[in-house]
């Protein structure tokens, strides 16, 4: 009975949203894109299907602003324009803002909602930009150095000494280490991620998160509906009812890292207050320093809750009055926050490097050399007379080396870890294209109308791979691009504005540009709501493959099964990167980097 409620109100929120769809004309009419390929979802499912060729292939037929028929007849606008994709994120960023689907945020434990607005959104920002600066990436790159020498131990250690290959299937050991990674600088806590007997429910959270939200991809679009229509008591019911398991896997995910996040954050409260000791189990305040971002914004929010305002302002230039403030609720979802944006997607980011290293054994060589005479000179301009392998490089040294900066734009530019996002238009817009497409009756459009409510997908992974920005060989991974003839990095702008940037930098043309982030890809995207930790992502990605590339050489895997068959990894684009290992040696849903592993040797320099 309790299942066939939730069916009948789950049908009657069909019924409401086909009604709505359907009162009116869809005002992108004008605008080209595919049929539909199925009754209810259109074709917005094959952008999250294994969807690489995919997405590529739209922005080649239609341009850089394509109709998408999304669920239930509705039509969305698919964008990877740079002079659109700037107005959104930009210039025009108030009109254009996250999805309901995105600010109704339904924590299972409480189903409370929290809407993100621009004023919150400002205020979070402001209080989050010291902790992630410049000085304290410095600060806290040697403190979690030792993270990236345990991950380098634990897989040498399945290695033979004789130098003879060991197939590891190294994504498991990389998702421990980059969860590792930000547990510990988001939370200042350990909990022993690279310690496979000391499994606990928040790491297996942590672990289902990303799976659990994709796997309710189809179902996201009704959760407004279903927040605005419903009590508290009824959608808690609705989600005890509804035949999903995914849903209450989610809620059991929530549950758990709210829980966890909570727990730490009131013993990080009590040991600032002087209440209980430093040291507690999984508490690395000792280590930290207070260079964790929990650290940094508890010591803000005693301050200010405890002494006022006056404090916050000699202590942290932070915050000029009582709204700006976080409550416990927004700090709380910021970690969680945190923790989501940097696991999963440094993950599979870590993976992908390793993994073209280990198809191009000459970048392979290339990198590690680089990385071999920077720890040598390092090591002999401070007398340190170890083996250069354990030479830790400071965070300038590390972030300036040209190839290896090289080697991680290049692949975050052609496999962003996020490939798609969205937003609302929350008022009637024009929007302006840098390239103009063909309407259905044949017209030059150089600009879109777009009515309030209308929702765009901005196409990161399109942007990324723009031919008229990229140039001919932009579907190539090609690290050369990001260094001068004589192999010097490019000098990049700082700046995101259009008028900053030459020609002479990659992915610029004609004095236009993406408004990313970082470079002039949209990986992290941009302006006041790009990815604010991309600058520890990046430090993290280059520290762990300095280290271990510094003693383990990679290489495909060339190694049989017992039917002979040898793995072949692919990588799917479904919204996140999933790699997986094709038939007949792979099931090809399992994600897994099965590589070959070998202690390093000297023939493995240039």
């Amino acid at each position: 009975m309790p299942s066939l409620l939730a069916l009948g109100i789950l049908a009657f929120c069909l019924w409401r949203l086909v009604r709505q769809f359907a009162a009116h004309k869809s005002p992108l009419a004008l605008i080209p894109g595919p049929n539909k390929d199925h009754w209810l979802t259109g074709n917005y499912h094959r952008l999250f299907k294994d969807a690489l060729q995919y997405n590529l292939a739209l922005v080649e037929k239609y341009g850089g602003a394509v109709k998408i028929n999304a669920l239930l007849g509705s039509q969305q606008l698919y964008i990877s324009d740079p002079l659109a994709l700037h107005h959104i994120v930009v210039k025009d960023q108030h009109i254009y803002t996250e999805t309901d689907m995105f600010i109704m945020y339904v924590p299972a434990s409480t189903c409370q909602i929290y809407l993100i607005t621009r004023e919150q959104h400002r205020k979070q920002r402001k209080m989050l930009n010291p902790v992630f600066s410049l000085a304290n990436m410095r600060d806290l790159l040697p403190i979690i150095q030792p993270i990236a020498d345990e991950l380098c131990t634990i897989l040498r250690s399945q290695l033979p000494s004789d130098g003879s290959v060991e197939e590891i299937n190294v994504l498991p050991w990389l998702s421990r280490g980059a969860l590792e990674y930000v547990c510990q600088a988001a939370l200042g806590h350990s909990f022993d991620a690279l310690d496979i007997h000391k499994e606990n429910e928040y790491l297996e959270a942590i672990r289902n998160l990303a799976p659990s939200v994709l796997r309710l991809l189809m179902v996201r679009p009704l959760i407004p509906f279903v927040v605005r229509n419903f009590s508290l008591y009824w959608r808690n019911r609705i989600m005890d009812w509804a035949p999903l398991e995914a849903l209450r896997g989610l809620r059991r995910v929530v549950q758990v890292m709210d829980a966890t996040s909570k727990r730490v954050f009131a013993e990080k409260k009590v040991i600032m207050e002087g209440r209980a000791e430093p040291e507690g189990p999984g508490n690395l305040r000792s280590r930290m320093k207070g260079k964790d971002i929990m650290s940094i914004m508890c010591e803000l929010y005693i301050i200010s809750h405890a002494y006022g305002n006056d404090v916050i302002v000699v202590k942290a230039n932070m915050s000029s009055c009582d709204a700006d403030r976080l409550t416990d609720e927004e700090l709380l979802g910021q970690m969680n926050t945190i923790i989501f944006a940097g696991f999963e997607t440094t993950t599979t980011a870590i993976g992908r490097i390793l993994w073209i290293l280990a198809s191009r054994p000459d970048v392979q060589a290339r990198l590690r050399s680089e990385v071999r005479n920077a720890k040598h000179g390092y090591a002999a301009s401070h007398g340190n007379t170890g083996p250069w392998e354990d030479v830790g490089l400071p965070y300038d040294l590390l972030m300036g080396l040209p190839y290896l900066d090289a080697v991680v734009r290049e692949t975050l530019r052609m496999y962003p870890p996020t490939s798609l996002l969205s937003r609302t238009v929350r008022e009637d817009a024009v929007l302006p294209l840098y390239r103009p497409i063909k309407s259905v009756s044949g017209q030059t459009l150089s600009e879109v109308a777009i009515p309030k409510g209308t929702t765009l997908i901005m196409s990161l992974l399109a942007a990324n791979h723009n031919k008229d920005m990229w140039g001919e060989d932009a579907l190539e991974w090609r690290p050369e691009r990001w260094l001068s003839a004589t192999g010097e990095r490019v000098q990049l702008s700082r700046d995101s504005e259009i008028e900053e940037t030459t020609d002479k930098t990659p992915g610029v043309r004609d004095g236009m540009k993406y408004p990313g982030v970082y470079a002039s890809m949209m990986t992290f995207l941009g302006g006041g709501r790009a990815c604010i930790g991309f600058k520890f992502a990046e430090m993290e990605m280059k520290q762990v493959v300095t280290t271990l590339i510094s003693r383990i050489h990679f290489a495909l895997s060339t190694i049989p099964d017992e039917k002979g068959n040898v793995k072949e990894i692919y990588w799917k684009i479904n919204g996140l990167q999933v790699p997986v290992v094709r038939p007949p040696a792979g099931d090809d849903v399992t994600a897994q980097v099965p590589l070959s592993l070998r202690l390093v040797q000297p023939g493995d320099f240039i």
